[in-house]
């Protein structure tokens, strides 16, 4: 019986324990859940066991039990008939013959009570048992469902583990090229493209200056050909005498 209290004491503090709490005061969390799970289930393994006996007792008990109760019935029925034929041979005046069947009366009413107190002491044992049977039962309920709670937080915890590194590997590789930050060699080939194409920005507004400057001379000559071309003309149309007068 105290085993069995050991075992009992045991998968309900384990059965109480507080997963969250645990997983908090751990420095590595992983390997404390996954040493946990272990105990776990080392611990139901243990209670398993210690169930499987307790049942089996149990199971004998009730059987003695039983038993015990099925022998007081045939011995107190033993003892009915005894006296019966004791009553009926006194009756046809047989008294040595009805002493026997007393004596073996008494003989049965004897082992009748000798197996009623056995069944009656037996009671309370088998009810103590089936107590404990229950609790234990209930016990090992509780820890196997801790224990799948175990493993769906160990399960989440690796999840998140490996992701938090997949997304540390993404900003260690993203922050090693910032090409926003012009100390870099991105930055600095970026700075000198910029100057080039100020550089060819420059030398077009230069070209693009010397073409105006022909073109606005080419347009003057253009106008002073057009003069020069009209005052021919003019002076074409004039009469010579209006000259000569």
């Amino acid at each position: 019986m105290a085993e069995k209290q050991s075992i009992l004491g045991r998968m309900t503090q384990l059965a109480k324990a507080n997963i969250n709490a645990l997983i908090d005061r751990a420095e590595d969390p992983q390997k404390m859940l996954d040493q946990m799970v272990r105990d776990y289930t080392n611990s139901i393994a243990e209670a398993e066991d210690a169930v499987a006996v307790t049942i089996g007792n149990l199971r004998l008990a009730e059987a003695d039990y039983d038993e015990d109760v099925r022998a007081a019935n045939e011995w107190g029925t033993k003892a009915q008939a005894a006296v019966a034929k004791a009553h009926e041979l006194r009756a046809a005046g047989n008294e040595e013959g009805a002493q026997k069947m007393e004596n073996l009366a008494k003989i049965a009413l004897e082992r009748q009570i000798t197996a009623e107190k056995e069944a009656r002491d037996a009671e309370p044992m088998i009810a103590s048992q089936r107590e404990v049977v229950t609790k234990l039962k209930d016990g090992l309920n509780i820890m196997r469902s801790k224990l799948e709670d175990l493993r769906s937080k160990r399960n989440q915890l690796v999840a998140r583990a490996k992701s938090a590194e997949a997304q540390n590997k993404v900003q260690d590789a993203m922050s090693s090229i910032n090409v926003l930050d012009p100390s870099t060699e991105i930055g600095r080939f970026e700075e000198s493209v910029r100057r080039q194409e100020a550089i060819a920005l420059g030398k077009a507004e230069v070209s693009s200056s010397s073409l105006d400057e022909q073109f606005a001379q080419l347009t003057s000559s253009s106008a002073n050909d057009e003069v020069e071309s009209r005052l021919a003309a003019l002076q074409a149309t004039v009469a010579p005498e209006q000259i000569e007068s």
